[in-house]
């Protein structure tokens, strides 16, 4: 059989595109912060737009980009990860439950890190959408909502460090490239030759 007939398309072009302009938005905000405030701005905003169609998405798109796909009880992801730490885990066609779990995680803390980003934009440049909440510079809101900001986009970064180590983990025991599945949308049909 030829390498087209053994694969499947799993991941649709918005998931494939959502993902990796989601990885550019995050790296240009996380990097710029403040010292260049529109860039890291644009690239926030740009995050948060993608979060959002990202949940719609994941309620009315293609079968693997949906919630409902790749949401798993704590007892099965924790049953996954022993598994994958033992080098034994199931394959997954679309997420598997450490992914799908992931995915929610990373949802949530980027949903925290654009919203208190708004605030702190709000607050201290009186610019944004949330602007108007802000009469004055209130320093002790500021500095909240800046920390928070700030541990939350630490804490993404640590995801997504996790997040790669579980792509090539599973890559290593499912002997499939899934980067390369991200790019091109395609994964193996059948389970792995031994």
């Amino acid at each position: 059989m030829s390498n087209n007939e053994n694969s499947v398309k799993v991941w649709d072009p918005f998931v494939r595109i959502f993902h990796w302009v989601l990885v550019l938005s995050f790296f240009i905000a996380y990097l710029t912060e403040e010292d260049f405030l529109t860039i890291h701005s644009f690239a926030g905003y740009t995050v948060l737009i993608l979060l959002v169609l990202r949940i719609v998405w994941g309620v009315i798109g293609t079968r693997h980009a949906r919630f409902s796909d790749f949401t798993y009880s704590p007892q099965t992801i924790k049953a996954f990860i022993k598994d994958t730490l033992n080098l034994k885990a199931k394959r997954y066609l679309g997420h598997n439950p450490a992914g799908g779990a992931m995915i929610l995680f990373m949802i949530v803390s980027l949903l925290i890190t654009t919203l208190t980003g708004l605030a702190v934009y709000g607050l201290e440049e009186q610019a944004g959408p949330l602007a108007s909440w802000f009469t004055q510079k209130e320093s002790f809101w500021g500095e909240f909502f800046e920390e928070v900001h700030e541990l939350f986009s630490n804490f993404t970064l640590l995801l997504i460090f996790i997040h790669i180590a579980g792509v090539i983990v599973e890559s290593f025991i499912h002997k499939e490239n899934l980067v390369k599945s991200m790019v091109d949308g395609m994964k193996r049909s059948n389970t792995p030759p031994e």
